[in-house]
């Protein structure tokens, strides 16, 4: 489809059946073309600063916070109040939009917030993207129906969790969708469609359009998206602070950004989140030249040690001085229904996680699987009495520049390796298939840690770390390790794809910045053949 919009071109480039096109008719797509016209510009300045800042940091792996916005940091100042109803987010759900029965499952949880994620846990596959707009269109009036084969139907009960969307970061590109020949921001698609096709309705049935804003770097960025969401209200005629959103605090820079990011937008904030697994992933990309960051294997890297719990505290503290939620992060355990020990053990471990958070004093929490919401809600239930814990503020936390780089030590053991290598290729294959949240070995895994998994063993073998056995992590450990794991797998020709691709980003010289920026066009690629 291609439409000529004031003197633009919009090209689609992807098939959309009939009851979806709707979505992205012509009106839609002069207000997709509207939000890239003037800010396109600005987002390809602030990705160049990406880039600047971490040429940087492969020199010189410090950070301070902002000289310029100290005076942000020193006054008294709060974020706009959410309504009531939005006070008490005690226990959020995350999952894709694109599957009907995952979405439904979703919102009749029992959690407060149904976090419907556009992002680490979809496959950015045509079909996905508009299928998860369809969903959530469906959702927002009530009229989401799924059957399964065996013929059991699925619906929206009467009350639902409340739905924040998750767009694509600003990174993403959308390459469906071209504006005179350049891909659109993903960011800018997921966000236009979802808030141009339901925002009206949302208002009228005295709701308030909400948004997770996902892999943010700095105020700047912050800045961005508030007057996009700013934009947005004058263009479809909303009340000003009508858009809500919450900032994942994901990126090793955005943790010292975290009062500015919030006085951005002050008027349109939903608070900030600990994005746990991106954060990880974050911490080894921008400072993997330094020997003295590198990090022990994945399961030792745990939100109660260095700089992740450094940064949790920092995060609380910031958000409560300044009238906002704190949301804490998602742990990757699932229930295991096969065997009855190793799903108590699970569950203990999410509850272990759940009253790490409460007793900080996070207003809510994360969890990635239905059956976990009554295990989150029940701790946070018995320890947090009130709908939050704003104003809970640690007078005696003092967290210095220093404490947000603190490493985490422990050993790199050959399970470890082949753990990321086992866990990154057959996520990476699921993707290359069209779906972005897969149970493996009983944990959920997203992009998030899949880009950990390859980021780990590229800094292992980079920086010739010793394992715990005494050999020296090379290329050729990590071939061998590579194709024994793929031979224990079924084969496929998105197997095949994904060892490959999984292969070069681990192993060659130069870092890879995003995993998923690396397969996308053979994720397009696949979609023409099929």
């Amino acid at each position: 489809m291609e439409l000529n919009l004031d003197k633009s071109k919009i090209f689609i480039n992807g098939e959309t059946d009939s009851d979806s096109a709707f979505l992205i008719g012509e009106e839609c797509n002069a207000f997709l073309l509207e939000i890239y016209n003037r800010f396109s510009g600005r987002l390809n300045q602030l990705l160049s600063e990406r880039i600047r800042v971490q040429e940087r940091l492969l020199k010189d792996p410090t950070f301070s916070l902002p000289k310029e916005t100290a005076e942000i940091r020193e006054s008294s100042w709060k974020v706009s109040p959410l309504p009531d109803y939005l006070q008490d987010r005690r226990v959020e759900i995350t999952g894709p939009s694109s599957d009907k029965k995952m979405v439904i499952n979703a919102f009749n949880s029992g959690a407060k917030i149904y976090m419907s994620d556009f992002e680490d846990a979809q496959s950015p596959t045509w079909k996905g993207i508009i299928g998860g707009q369809k969903n959530l269109y469906d959702a927002v009036r009530g009229n989401l129906t799924y059957k399964s084969e065996e013929g059991k139907e699925y619906r929206i009960s009467q009350n639902p969790s409340y739905l924040f969307v998750r767009p694509r970061g600003l990174h993403l590109p959308e390459k469906h969708v071209l504006i005179d020949g350049k891909p659109i921001p993903g960011a800018f698609f997921d966000f236009g469609v979802f808030v141009f096709n339901n925002a009206e309705y949302l208002l009228q049935h005295e709701k308030l359009p909400c948004f997770y804003i996902p892999k943010t770097e700095s105020y700047l960025e912050a800045r961005l998206w508030n007057d996009i969401f700013t934009f947005a209200e004058d263009y479809l005629k909303m009340k000003r602070g009508s858009i809500r959103a919450t900032f994942l605090i994901e990126t090793l820079p955005a943790a010292f950004n975290m009062d500015e990011i919030l006085y951005e937008v002050r008027e349109h904030s939903a608070g900030l989140n600990c994005g746990r697994w991106d954060y990880i992933f974050s911490y080894i990309k921008k400072l993997r030249n330094f020997p003295e960051f590198v990090l022990p294997d994945r399961n030792s890297v745990s939100m109660d040690k260095g700089f992740l719990l450094n940064y949790s505290k920092l995060l609380i503290n910031t958000c409560h001085k300044r009238g906002a939620h704190a949301m804490g992060g998602m742990s990757a355990f699932i229930p295991v229904k096969s065997n009855g020990v190793e799903n108590e053990k699970a569950l203990n471990k999410v509850r272990d996680d759940k009253l790490r958070e409460v007793g900080l004093g996070h207003d809510g929490t994360w969890v990635a699987h239905p059956g976990l919401v009554p295990v989150a809600m029940e701790v946070f239930d018995q320890h947090m009495k009130g709908a939050n814990q704003i104003e809970r503020i640690n007078v005696d936390t003092i967290i210095t520049e220093k404490d947000l780089l603190r490493p985490i030590e422990g050993d790199i053991t050959e399970t470890g390796i082949r753990t990321n290598i086992s866990v990154g290729i057959q996520y990476l294959q699921s993707w290359l298939m069209g779906k972005g949240a897969v149970p493996i070995y009983n944990l959920m895994e997203d992009a998030a840690t899949a880009e950990i998994s390859r980021s780990q063993i590229w800094q292992w073998i980079h920086h010739k770390k010793v394992l715990s056995d005494g050999r020296t992590i090379s290329i050729q450990l990590i071939n061998k390790f590579i194709d024994e794991e793929v031979s224990a797998l079924k084969d496929s020709i998105y197997l095949r794809q994904a060892s490959e691709i999984f292969r070069s980003v681990s192993s060659r010289e130069e870092f890879s910045e995003f995993l998923t920026l690396e397969a996308y066009d053979q994720l397009i690629e696949n979609e023409v053949v099929k």
